[in-house]
């Protein structure tokens, strides 16, 4: 009777440790599948409004497309169409730049170019 009893009082403090443990598990897998990689959107999402520049083709959240004209603080101007009509918004408003994925596009389609080069150049070396 008493080796039953020993028994589980280990097991209760092993309990604690083995609940422990799950919860610190669930907590990580949150942290690296939703929190990281949300902020990591919303900072790319506020680096894509701050380095709008007037020329740029973007569309807005409600699917308004047109040009750039002006940019303020908190504020654009874009002309739509061939009216050009001009809607003041605001810049949480944009949804995607189409100006700055092209050249993002550009850049590396260039660099892969290059390094395609580069090694056909070490290739003919040999």
């Amino acid at each position: 009777m008493l080796f039953l009893t020993e028994g589980t009082q280990g097991a209760a403090g092993g309990g604690l440790l083995g609940l422990l443990f799950p919860i610190l598990m669930i907590v990580v897998v949150f942290y690296f599948m939703l929190i990281r990689p949300e902020k990591k959107r919303k900072k790319e999402a506020e680096n894509m409004r701050s380095a709008m520049k007037v020329g740029d083709r973007i569309t807005t959240i409600g699917g308004i497309t047109g040009t750039v004209v002006s940019v303020k603080d908190e504020h654009f101007v874009i002309e739509t169409g061939a009216d050009q009509v001009r809607i003041e918004l605001c810049k949480w408003a944009l949804s995607s730049n189409e100006s700055a994925t092209e050249a993002a596009k550009a850049a590396y389609e260039k660099q892969q170019a290059e390094k395609a080069k580069a090694k056909a150049e070490k290739k003919n070396k040999k």
